[in-house]
């Protein structure tokens, strides 16, 4: 497997214009994928913000087990992390997360209050490219106002997006400078974190199998029809090929085609609900 990395020039423009506008937020959601929670944490961006409340929200949870989601949550929340689980698609998260967040500020709007002030709640939106943090910012405003999409690297520069009560700061996805951990830089480009453009499907699906076959063998068999899980991960690719017909003239598998499907598999949650780390 290649050396995973991805930190392009606009990244280190949005550190520097994060560093720039922090003392203008009340406090900070850093939004993390369910799947990968621990993957999805920039050490970089808690070292910026050690000074503000943050929340941090766990999204996409409609595709992990509810066990898996508690967990976290209890895990993080012991690590002295303000944790919030939702799925941004689902209504339910709207009121969840105002509710989070103005408990969170609940010292400052109480200020304010005695001072006879009322001006909006500033919240800086932060975390790793494709965790959803435009659509929960949508899903706040009720409306389309920022930039949302499927891939990392959709949202280029900040957007204050104003809300009645908030005012919230869409900011650029950004990726830790480095990448220590390879395994945890591997989760990332299975979720879609990396840029697709820079890694080699074939070797990322093989190394997707080889987890999926330790990690949740009954999915990947319910998923594919194959009965036998002693397979090896690269005997689990030849049969999914065979199985989904991605094969060439001769028969020669085609592991690019398989290896896209299996990766879009996971991405889209047809594999199953599955947390990585």
């Amino acid at each position: 497997m290649q050396h995973l990395q991805w930190f392009p020039g606009h990244m280190t423009a949005a550190m520097r214009m994060m560093e720039e506008n922090v003392k203008a937020v009340d406090g900070v959601m850093i939004v993390l994928d369910a799947r990968a929670p621990r993957a999805s944490l920039n050490k970089k961006l808690d070292k910026l913000f050690i000074n503000k409340k943050v929340l941090y929200v766990l999204n996409k949870t409609d595709l992990v087990e509810a066990n898996d989601v508690k967990r976290t949550v209890a895990e993080f929340t012991k690590d002295g992390k303000e944790t919030v689980a939702v799925s941004a698609m689902d209504k339910r998260a709207v009121d969840l997360l105002y509710n989070r967040i103005f408990a969170l500020l609940k010292d400052k709007l109480d200020r304010n209050k005695e001072k006879g002030v009322f001006k909006p709640i500033r919240i800086m939106v932060a975390g790793i490219p494709n965790t959803g943090k435009s659509t929960i910012i949508n899903a706040l405003c009720g409306g389309k106002k920022a930039i949302t999409g499927d891939k990392a690297g959709v949202t280029k520069g900040k957007q204050w997006v104003r809300l009645r009560e908030l005012e919230l700061l869409d900011t650029p996805g950004t990726m830790p400078p480095a990448f220590d951990n390879q395994v945890l830089a591997k989760h990332l480009a299975y979720i879609g974190s990396m840029n697709d453009a820079n890694i080699d499907f074939g070797d990322l699906a093989y190394e997707l199998l080889a987890e999926l076959k330790e990690k949740y063998p009954e999915l990947l068999k319910n998923k594919y029809g194959i009965e036998n899980l002693q397979l090896s991960a690269i005997e689990l690719f030849n049969a999914i090929c065979v199985r989904r017909g991605f094969l060439r003239k001769g028969g020669e598998f085609d592991y690019d085609r398989c290896a896209t499907a299996i990766i879009d598999d996971f991405r889209k949650g047809r594999i199953g609900k599955i947390i990585l780390d």
